[in-house]
């Protein structure tokens, strides 16, 4: 049994590792229905659930304090890709119809809320908040939520469960639904040529990166910490209220500077997206390790619950479609741009063209800027229903 802080950071670390490794790799399957985040998360719990480290206080201090300052540089380096002069780029009926997702998603998690919400425990509330992010966002902002409102990691279980499960599935249908593409389209009497020339303007006019090299991961790697400890300072000395407390206000400060920076020369370095998912798998893989399974008992009405929010979802956008003429290729990027992110709304895209690629990915960069706070705005909802 692991008692130390070291030994314990090192073990989730090489586990982390191992498990990117291997899907990176290796063409196993697995990883085609569940991302390696995923599974590092439920690996974690497993071996917490057996007992492989003990909640020593030193194993407690260290988790604490990577998990608290990781946070904010973690969410500055993911967001440092999310330029917003590039996003615009995507026009007026993208960036609605991207808006239109976020909203019904939201209108999702109300709606399930409303009625399932007394068959939850009182704080169940602050899990569905994460969830919220991630579905608006990504696995970066359901961490920046849990850590905004305290979610403890126990109750994490659930948020993941429904994120792997649930996310699975509708990617599944989104995909299966491509060869509908003409038939739907001619149903709402959609026009996609605006979409086509969009996509071929964003491919011809993206800017290339500089490749990754040691300078500049050593300089993304101290920026990172430094806007973290200058969010956590400038978070502790601002006025708090019963929702927004000092770590809303740290999530808050990153989320803003990672916007402000994507717009300068920095976001043009290269390794910023690695360093910030290096972080998150450390970070999740901190949060899993104070889980385990028996906790996990309400399980079913978990996923069940999934469902209900993916269906709402789809009813909203299949209704705006047939009211405003909206294509499928549209309606489907702009949901897993929120519900995947940028690990899965390229895909669906280049399941349509490659040219559209382009699109997808601004798409799900536009889900990291909107998702936290998404999901804490969610989060305030489901709090007034829970009473």
């Amino acid at each position: 049994m692991i008692t130390n802080g070291f030994s314990y950071l090192a073990l989730l670390s090489i586990l982390a590792a191992a498990i990117v490794y291997t899907e990176k790799r290796t063409a196993y399957r697995l990883f085609d229905y569940l991302p390696s985040i995923v599974i590092l998360y439920f690996v974690t719990m497993l071996l917490s659930t057996w007992g492989i480290w003990e909640k020593t206080p030193q194993i407690t201090a260290t988790y604490k304090a990577l998990k608290g300052n990781l946070l904010p540089a973690m969410i500055f380096l993911m967001l440092l890709t999310a330029d917003m002069r590039k996003i615009i780029k995507l026009g007026k009926k993208m960036l609605l119809i991207f808006l239109l997702a976020s909203v019904s998603i939201a209108m999702g998690f109300v709606g399930m809320f409303a009625l399932f919400h007394s068959h939850f425990a009182q704080e169940a509330w602050r899990s569905f908040a994460a969830l919220a992010g991630s579905w608006m966002g990504g696995t970066g902002n359901m961490v920046a939520i849990q850590g905004a409102l305290h979610v403890p990691d126990s109750a994490m279980g659930y948020a993941l469960l429904i994120d792997s499960i649930d996310y699975a599935v509708w990617v599944m249908v989104l995909l299966a639904l491509v060869p509908f593409a003409k038939t739907f389209n001619r149903w709402v009497n959609a026009d996609t040529s605006v979409i086509d020339q969009v996509g071929e303007k964003l491919a011809q006019n993206d800017a290339k990166r500089q490749p990754m090299d040691f300078q500049s991961l050593f300089l993304l790697l101290g920026l990172s910490l430094a806007v973290s400890a200058l969010a956590q300072f400038a978070g502790n000395h601002l006025p708090v209220s019963d929702f927004v407390g000092h770590t809303t206000w740290t999530v808050i400060i990153a989320t803003l500077a990672g916007i402000g920076f994507a717009m300068t020369p920095l976001s043009r370095l290269g390794g910023s997206s690695e360093l910030g998912t290096m972080m998150l798998y450390l970070i999740v893989a901190l949060i899993a390790s104070r889980a385990n399974f028996g906790e996990l008992t309400l399980a079913p009405l978990y996923i069940a619950a999934g469902f209900v929010i993916i269906v709402i979802h789809a009813l909203i956008m299949v209704l705006f479609a047939k009211l405003f003429r909206l294509d499928l290729f549209s309606l489907g990027v702009a949901s897993l741009a929120n519900i995947g992110g940028v690990a899965s709304a390229p895909i669906l895209a280049s399941a349509y063209s490659r040219a559209l690629i382009p699109i997808g990915v601004l798409m799900a960069m536009l889900g990291y800027i909107v998702g936290t706070f998404g999901g804490l705005a969610v989060g305030k909802i489901l709090e007034l229903i829970a009473g």
